[in-house]
């Protein structure tokens, strides 16, 4: 099988434990289809979509059923300050590739200051970075560069709002030396035009229609924003 290698083949609903439809976060139309028809993971996944269309509700819930801190962080991660995740990441199933890497780090963007707070609370046994001491990006390449390595399943919840367009090149760079053996494994979700074109990742347009695989150029993201930067003020007339 072509991604034999990598952590997790696929994921859907447990058979054992379904979801109710009628209850959110199985009302929103990209997680029913995956609750209904499953979803396959190639070596990268993006997501894309608007504010609430449930976009980071899927990742979130991927993180969760791998084992990966709510908060962020690895497997097996105890950080945690309010409970705010859905309960979707109990009631699915990952089928996972035998043999394949069961390490793993999850960085979401909402949660990024008390994470790294935690991090310097409870060191290691190596020096780690002065997140504090740093800007918002560049304690996240930092964190990425040092934590991403390896085979594993790295998992980001729309990490550009961290990311100048600078730094979001230097994460899709991270993130393409990653994919290069063949044995890591990326989820991601964004609004960035820059992050969705990683090399060889599958995207996913999420919205009311459910999900639906796109060409990057094909992406209303990508359109919207050519035609901002083509002509401003035109385009914010439209809104």
């Amino acid at each position: 099988m072509q991604f034999s290698r990598l952590p997790v083949r696929s994921l859907g609903e447990h058979p054992l434990n379904p979801l109710d439809r009628a209850v959110w976060p199985a009302t929103l139309p990209p997680v029913a289809r995956v609750l209904d028809t499953g979803l396959e993971l190639g070596a990268a996944t993006i997501l894309v979509g608007e504010n609430g269309s449930g976009k980071s509700t899927l990742v979130e819930a991927i993180a969760l059923a791998y084992g990966l801190g709510s908060e962020g962080g690895s497997t097996g991660a105890m950080h945690s300050t309010r409970a705010t995740e859905s309960e979707l990441w109990d009631h699915l199933q990952l089928v996972r590739n035998a043999g394949a890497s069961k390490r793993g780090y999850f960085l979401r963007a909402e949660t990024m200051h008390g994470f790294y707070t935690y991090l310097e609370e409870h060191p290691g046994s190596r020096p780690d970075i002065p997140f504090h001491e740093r800007s918002h990006g560049e304690s996240f390449i930092e964190l990425v560069a040092d934590r991403f390595r390896g085979p594993g399943l790295w998992v980001l919840d729309e990490p550009e709002s961290a990311l100048s367009f600078s730094g979001c090149l230097a994460l899709l760079r991270l993130l393409t030396s990653l994919l290069e053996d063949g044995r890591s494994q990326v989820v991601l979700s964004t609004h960035s035009p820059v992050l969705a074109a990683l090399p060889s990742a599958t995207v996913y347009e999420v919205g009311e229609w459910g999900l639906r695989e796109r060409p990057w150029m094909d992406l209303a993201l990508v359109d919207d924003y050519t035609r901002f930067l083509l002509d401003p003020q035109a385009f914010l007339g439209e809104v």
